[in-house]
């Protein structure tokens, strides 16, 4: 198949292989134009060659990566690219962190690594600080606003990033890190280590014809930049086994990877109290402390030890095996299959106060989870008694088993006519619980996954506030055409995704007001009791519904036609592509449990997905050392479901925001004006129009005693003042750029990105707080904060000085990292609330921080 190649960069300066890898297989084989941002060879003149992809595409290379922090999560190189927004955790990437493309929000974007989705197969959630080790990956592509036509994605209507393994080296080789680092603002309260070994080892060809392989091992640990307790500690494994076919590029590879995690929350504040110096980021909670000691015959209460946000945990063991193939089956036909594995077993939150006593219904003593609080019956704190309230561990669990398999059978009709269809199935066992565990006396977890050996209640039941199972199934079929005609190229691509959600609800479900439903796990003999406590009723004339809905199974199908249309049009140094594409986002778990509380009949119970139509024009211009790219994009958005996660209350809250019309400009300009110096810019303007006012309820009258949302008659419908105003959490500009230089043995460059402001709620007005009586009734409003967060600059710096040649191949060198130069102070990632009354939990942005890193093989 032809094949274009944009053989240099802005970015980077060394070379690699010259094909912008897609996601699957059958993509990668198939693609056969894309923007890619790849290594500078002396030959090189420009340094970027303007691509022929209808779709706006941006792929960054293994020597972009490695110019980073060692260690760094992908997801914080992507903020290279024009419309990305990513907001890290910490300097270092192993805490998470949050990010918009074209304000979309990671949960509508899809993170593959080899074409398999990362992504959480309940909410869509993408955890960044749980990815590959950078030192394993060839580049990673992003594609902005669409996806492949065989993507496995139930939500991915803002875009694709996929990680692309690297394949093993023909020869053997030895490529291994150790990195230091430490935060280095001025006024830290004390040193915050980061240490960091790594090693990967190459067979090279083992059998003269074509089996050879790679084996990595990494090992991370570092003190949480900001306060005294949180840390850190992380490992992880990756393999790949690689086996030519023939000489027509045919293989068979298996790669595995495993990662284990434990961090804690941190630097998570409310808006109004965010710091205001940068010596307020540093702060000391308490510990050590001791747990209330237990006193035999006393009504024992808590204390604060271990209750600290910072004392959560967010532990996780992540693994997957990912298949590969090619087979050339006859001249032009060629059929490619990926399966793959995924195993997740992960949790967050905190603890909660737990009763040595039942609650009574119905008349008898009930065990359980009622109101969100565990009523055990039996002796938590060892004192003999059951009379004692005391605090125990309760994060929300997940464990997910994942099958998935992406099959294409491409054709060649002719030099210039290629087509293929797809076959993609995603299979997902997605279990949600929440047991409860014990603490240690100092408050810490006896264990961090309390699923292993959890508090059984009086009954033998376990104690959980939450008890799901979903299957999450998608199967798709899909097509896609390639023509060339002249100076025009055309791609025509259809996608149809069948997506199944079975749920399994074994609690009863007492309200549909909460996102997540609220819940009360009871069983066996309690569980009849408190059913009949509190019997279900449902008024169709009303559509109300009273009681508590009894634990019950449910399916939703959600299915569509999408179609795909780009053409490229070729003047010489100039050429101009448009692209359409149609999207689909199944609603994720929460609001579908939610749903639970009304009948399967009622009108509407069923959450609606979200549907795009996304349009793309460019218009591309190429020199010999000057390029530039121009892309202006629209998408209209039909029932936007916007999300906030309230990390003290572990759960997202959800908001149906309609009709959303989001546009903008992406745009890069790349010079290189001599054989060892690049310069790269790049800028984006994003925009998002809110069609209506959100419903938001009717007015009571404490709401118009104090004015809330302009009530002024009790039981009078009330709106919150969405309509024309612009989706929360997004920067409508950023611009930024990155330079380097290569003096000999010396390699010296810089990047540099300012970030706009943000809307911190979807009214686009100030946040506002309660003013309350002596009596504790609100009787007034007052603003705590404005309606935005300040835009801020980043500044990182990389310098690498060669040593010596590896003897197994690559170089020996020393490298320094400084992240945020300047130690800027700054708002990190949050979810925007939707209205004024509510302020968004955001993150500290990450304090200046250096690394020294020796590198061998690199």
């Amino acid at each position: 198949m032809k094949t274009f190649l944009l053989r240099s960069t802005a970015l980077v300066a060394l070379a690699i292989p010259a094909v912008a890898h897609a996601q699957s297989t059958g993509s990668v084989d198939f693609d056969d134009s894309a923007i890619v941002v790849s290594g500078v060879r002396a030959t090189d003149v420009a340094g970027v060659e303007v691509p022929d992809s209808p779709k706006a595409k941006q792929v960054l290379d293994k020597e972009l990566i490695r110019r980073q922090v060692p260690g760094q999560t992908v997801n914080d190189i992507v903020n290279l690219v024009p419309g990305v927004s990513f907001q890290n955790n910490d300097p270092w990437g192993s805490s998470g962190g949050s990010f918009t493309i074209r304000g979309f929000t990671s949960d509508r974007i899809s993170q593959t690594v080899d074409g398999i989705p990362l992504n959480d197969s309940g909410n869509y959630a993408l955890y960044t600080n749980q990815q590959v080790d950078p030192e394993v990956l060839e580049q990673v592509n992003v594609n902005l606003g669409v996806t492949d036509v065989d993507s496995p994605t139930a939500s991915a209507v803002g875009g694709t990033i996929n990680l692309r393994t690297r394949t093993p080296s023909d020869t053997f080789k030895i490529t291994a890190s150790m990195t230091y680092g430490d935060v280095l603002a001025n006024d830290r309260q004390r040193s915050r280590p980061y240490m960091r070994g790594f090693a990967m080892i190459d067979t090279g060809d083992i059998t003269g014809f074509g089996t050879k392989g790679f084996v990595s091992a990494s090992y991370t640990r570092y003190d949480n930049p900001f306060n005294n307790y949180s840390r850190v500690d992380k490992k992880q494994f990756n393999a790949r086994l690689w086996q030519d076919i023939g000489s027509n590029g045919d293989f068979v590879a298996v790669a595995g990877h495993y990662n284990e995690n434990r961090n804690n929350f941190f630097g998570s504040f409310g808006l109004p109290s965010f710091p205001t110096t940068r010596a307020d980021r540093f702060y000391d909670i308490e510990w050590p402390c001791t747990v209330d000691t237990a006193e035999a015959g006393v009504a024992d209460e808590p204390n604060s030890c271990g209750t600290a946000f910072e004392r959560r945990f967010n532990p996780s063991n992540t693994g997957n095996i990912r298949g590969a193939s090619r087979f050339t089956l006859t001249d032009g036909l060629v059929l490619t299959v990926d399966p793959s594995y995924q195993y997740v077993k992960a949790n967050g939150g905190g603890t909660t106060t737990g009763y040595e006593y039942g609650r009574t219904y119905n008349g008898e003593t009930s065990y359980g989870y009622f109101s969100g609080k565990p009523y055990t019956g039996v002796d938590l704190n060892g004192d003999g008694d059951l009379l004692d309230a005391v605090t125990i561990l309760q994060p929300s669990q997940t464990r997910t088993n994942r099958y998935g398999v992406i099959a294409n059978l491409a054709y060649e009709l002719n030099a210039d006519h290629s087509v293929r269809l797809s076959y993609t199935h995603d299979y997902a066992n997605h279990r949600q619980t929440g047991q409860i565990g014990y603490l240690l006396p100092n408050g810490s977890p006896v264990d961090v996954f309390p699923i292993n050996n959890p508090i059984l209640d009086a009954d033998g039941n376990p104690l959980q506030k939450r008890d799901r199972l979903s299957l999450a199934i998608l199967d798709q079929v899909s097509g896609e055409y390639r023509g060339h005609f002249g100076n025009l190229t055309a791609v025509l691509g259809l996608r149809a995704p069948f997506f199944t959600r079975e749920l399994n609800q074994n609690c009863f479900t007492t309200t549909g007001n909460s996102n997540q439903g609220y819940v009360d796990c009871v069983y066996g003999a309690s569980a009849d009791a408190y059913a009949a406590a509190k019997p279900y009723s449902y008024d169709a004339t009303t559509n109300k519904a009273s009681g508590a809905a009894l634990p019950q199974s449910r399916t939703y199908k959600y299915d569509a036609i999408l179609p795909t249309v780009g053409f490229v049009y070729d003047m010489g140094a100039t050429s101009v592509a448009f692209n359409y594409a149609q999207g689909l986002s199944v609603p994720g778990t929460d609001p579908l449990y939610a749903s639970l509380y009304y009948p399967v009949d009622a009108p509407g119970v069923q959450p609606v997905p979200e549907k795009t139509d996304s349009f793309d024009l460019s218009l591309r211009y190429k020199t010999g050392n000057l390029q530039a790219a121009l892309t202006g994009w629209y998408t209209k958005y039909k029932n936007r479901l916007a999300n906030a996660y309230d990390p003290e209350l572990d759960q997202t809250v959800t908001r149906n925001l309609g009709a959303v019309d989001k546009y903008g400009i992406d745009g890069s300009v790349a010079y290189k004006p001599t054989s060892n110096t690049t310069l790269y810019v790049f800028g984006s303007w994003n925009h998002s129009n809110i069609k209506d006012n959100l419903e938001g309820g009717n007015c009571t009258s404490k709401m118009v005693t104090s004015g809330q949302y302009g009530c002024a008659v009790a039981g009078d419908a009330y709106a919150i003042l969405t309509g024309g105003k612009q989706e929360a959490g997004t920067p409508e500009f950023m611009i930024g750029g990155r330079a380097q230089a290569d003096l000999g043995n010396l390699s010296v460059g810089a990047q540099v990105k300012y970030t706009g402001k943000r809307y911190v709620n979807s009214e686009n007005l100030p946040i506002f707080a309660a003013v309350k009586n002596d009596a504790g009734d609100t009787v007034d409003y007052t603003q705590v904060y404005g309606a935005q967060v300040g835009g801020y600059t980043l500044v990182d710096l990389d310098v690498r000085y060669k040593i010596a040649e590896s003897p197994t191949g690559g170089d020996v060198a020393i490298q320094l990292n400084v992240s945020n130069l300047f130690d800027e102070l700054f708002v990190g990632g949050f979810g925007g609330q939707s209205d004024r009354y509510s302020s968004p939990f955001v993150q500290i942005g990450p304090p200046r921080a250096a690394s020294i890193s020796l590198l061998f093989g690199y």
